[in-house]
């Protein structure tokens, strides 16, 4: 749906004017219906799209273009170049073909020749054709016996006084059942005609020169009804520019109120306690390590709350440095509290098998220290999840480890010191809010193991700091991954055997639950046909989500234990199970798997000293699979963030699912990292001098920030 005036991206915006007069006097809000060409039956199927106003229609911005000109002469037509020619009806034609395939065939009459139009098997396109109708058909042409053919070329009806070529870039508009392309692209261009000019100009006279920004009503004009390639692109940088603009300067505008008017515990690291926190570990921490501790330390140091993310490939030890981080935590004293009393440290997983085993590991680790770790998950007995409540309200749990069971009504925390938030992916930025309680707000580090780019991370994460570990702890070796196709299965199931002949134990990761509609394999099925198959020498251990919390657990127990050789699971294993002698993984029906989920299901086998090994197997030999040759091709888990971006957009990072914000409407995070790189500095700038917006020139920013993102980020009003 197309946004509305007052929360549009754009600056457009309704202004005042009499109620009598001239379409354009009546600004913005005008009524699609009363714009020449539009009428009452057609603007009310325009409300399919929320296309109500003029407004509405100048901020429905195109989703593509086609060089639908006609423009080109036949006697400038080159085989297999694009090309687009305006002409008359002059013939239809429908018959079959030898082979028995319908074929539909026009002949147009163009300006300085005919051309001929074919397609095979679509005989229902014949009523849409009439001997003296005006089209405009475009692709690429080739040389026949008859003269040149267009075949399968795309079609533009022109309504009745269009002109040929409006537009050298006819715009594509998002549709939606009942609503035609010709009906929506008339009524945006009356829309530009009568009601661009009215748009208010969001930016100030000089930004809009320092910055190369075209006007908002030439770019209004220019998104919708390019003149030619240069001004389609000077209009989608300007609309582009300021949505990534307003969404950074939003951001800092709502971190500089958290941390003006919230303060957090002043957490200390010094030398003695960083010696006590690392001699909890068995291992030394990495280089890269100490680097994001020494910036977590200071970000604890400062009074203000930290938000900071933590991007880590899997097994690049981003565990380790929260747990640092929570001992810090709950090693400090309250100030002034008597008796004395520390701050907790609290850390959200967003699987209970996770919550589960990060509590385990913390238990290890403090073994002996006097520190209790508090569990809370649904999972639990409702006694049980009642006790930890209690003793997290009074203060006596200090360090906690739970799911969204946290975020339940009731649960609240005595001392807030730190918030760890493992896989960011899971859990928005409303939902960190409410673990933001009491008097201050708490630290508070998100982690993922799903990396992406440094200047997306900006955008989607924007009101937090970022932190990199680029680097796996010593000893790490790559897994040696490959793509099974369905005439290697048996040699690979007698493979993987011998591996765990070896001594080896194994993953076999399966789509679903349920036999599925698409033939995917079943986790049952599967443990079936492996028990009394390829695997039936072999111990095997059947975990899914559908499963009691007891008996998942007794069978993880088991497979840590040695007493399981296999498990079979669903891809509810994909984040934080850690079983060192587990080194083989078989993926079923692999082209199912996202190309993120699939590392992180191959990180399970990355945890020890002997290499990893990873069959994906494919259903189909014949079909290509980018996400699997991705897969195959690569370990390291940013070369695959980015791979995977290129593949299916950035659509699923930016949505109320991921960033408790808006979606962007015509950025595209992958394509435009340089404006989102000169966006935040700019609203770095403008914030750092201007933190309130006071400047009379910045008042439509402020209007545009309040309407888009006050409700969200809870600016309230701006300034």
């Amino acid at each position: 749906m197309a946004p509305t005036s007052e929360g549009s991206p754009a600056g457009t915006g309704e202004q005042s004017g009499s109620t009598a007069g001239s379409v354009a006097d009546r600004g913005l809000g005008t009524p699609l219906e009363r714009l020449p060409g539009v009428g009452t039956a057609r603007a009310r199927r325009l409300e399919r799209l929320g296309l109500v106003t003029i407004a509405d229609a100048l901020m429905h911005f195109p989703r593509d273009y086609r060089d639908f000109s006609g423009a080109h002469a036949v006697a400038d037509l080159v085989e297999g170049e694009h090309a687009s020619v305006a002409g008359d009806v002059a013939d239809v034609r429908t018959r079959t073909t030898a082979a028995g395939r319908p074929l539909l065939t026009i002949r147009l009459a163009c300006r300085d020749g005919s051309v001929r139009a074919a397609w095979f098997n679509m005989p229902f396109l014949a009523k849409r054709f009439a001997v003296g109708m005006r089209v405009v058909i475009a692709g690429p042409p080739r040389r026949s016996a008859g003269g040149w053919e267009f075949a399968h070329p795309e079609v533009r009806w022109l309504a009745t006084g269009e002109a040929d070529h409006a537009s050298d870039w006819l715009p594509i508009y998002p549709l939606t059942e009942g609503v035609q392309q010709p009906h929506v692209r008339a009524a945006v261009q009356a829309a530009v005609e009568h009601g661009a000019v009215a748009a208010i100009e969001a930016f100030p006279p000089e930004m809009l020169a320092a910055k190369g920004l075209l006007p908002i009503a030439a770019a209004l004009r220019e998104i919708h009804l390019p003149g030619d390639r240069a001004r389609l692109d000077a209009a989608r940088r300007r609309f582009v520019y300021q949505e990534l603009f307003m969404l950074q300067l939003a951001l800092r505008i709502h971190r500089g109120r958290q941390q003006a008017r919230r303060s957090a515990p002043v957490i200390t690291v010094d030398a003695r306690l960083d010696h006590r926190i690392r001699g909890r570990f068995p291992f030394e921490l990495t280089a890269g390590q100490r680097r994001v501790a020494a910036e977590i330390v200071a970000d604890m140091g400062r009074g203000e709350p930290m938000n900071r993310l933590l991007q880590g490939d899997v097994g690049s030890g981003k565990t380790a440095l929260a747990v640092y981080a929570m001992l810090a935590t709950v090693a400090t004293r309250v100030p002034g509290a008597e008796p004395a009393q520390r701050y907790q440290a609290v850390l959200m997983a967003p699987t209970e098998l996770l919550a589960r085993q990060h509590a385990a590991t913390l238990g290890r680790l403090l073994a002996g220290s006097g520190v209790d770790v508090c569990l809370l998950v649904g999972g639990q007995p409702a006694r049980e999840r009642k006790a930890a409540a209690a003793r997290i309200a009074a203060g006596t749990a200090p360090l906690v480890v739970g799911t969204q069971a946290l975020l339940a009504t009731g649960v609240r925390f005595a001392r807030p010191g730190l918030v760890v938030i493992d896989e960011q992916h899971r859990f928005g930025v409303l939902q960190r809010a409410v673990l933001q309680q009491g008097d201050g707000d708490p630290h508070t580090l998100v982690m993922t193991a799903t990396p992406i780019p440094r200047t997306i991370a900006h955008a989607v994460y924007g009101d937090l700091d970022v932190s990199v570990l680029d680097e796996t702890p010593p000893g790490r070796q790559p897994v040696a991954t490959y793509r099974v196709e369905p005439g290697q299965t048996d040699d690979w199931w007698e493979f993987f055997a011998r591996k765990l002949r070896d001594g080896r134990q194994g993953y076999v990761v399966v789509p679903a639950v349920d036999e599925s509609a698409r033939g995917l394999a079943s986790v049952a099925g599967a443990f079936e046909q492996l028990a009394n198959g390829p695997l039936e020498a072999f111990r095997l251990g059947l975990v899914h989500g559908r499963l009691k919390t007891a008996e998942r657990e007794e069978v993880m127990e088991r497979f840590r234990a040695g007493d399981i050789d296999v498990l079979v699971a669903t891809s509810l294993i994909e984040v934080g199970i850690d079983v060192p002698r587990a080194t083989l993984m078989t993926i079923l029906d692999a082209e199912s798997f996202g190309l993120a989920q699939l590392h992180q299901l191959r990180g399970r086998v990355a945890r020890g000293a002997v290499q990893g090994i990873c069959g994906a197997l494919v259903a189909d030999a014949a079909t290509p699979h980018p996400r699997i040759a991705a897969f195959v091709a690569s370990t390291d888990g940013f070369q695959l963030a980015e791979q995977d971006l290129l593949l299916r957009g950035t659509g699923d990072l930016v949505g109320t699912r991921q960033s408790g914000a808006p979606p962007l409407f015509l950025a595209d995070l992958l394509r435009d990292t340089a404006l989102v790189a000169e966006a935040r500095g700019d609203a770095r700038e403008l914030f750092e001098r201007d933190p309130l917006l006071a400047d009379p020139s910045l008042a439509r920013i402020r209007e545009l920030i309040e309407a888009r993102w006050g409700a969200t980020l809870g600016l309230g009003r701006v300034g």
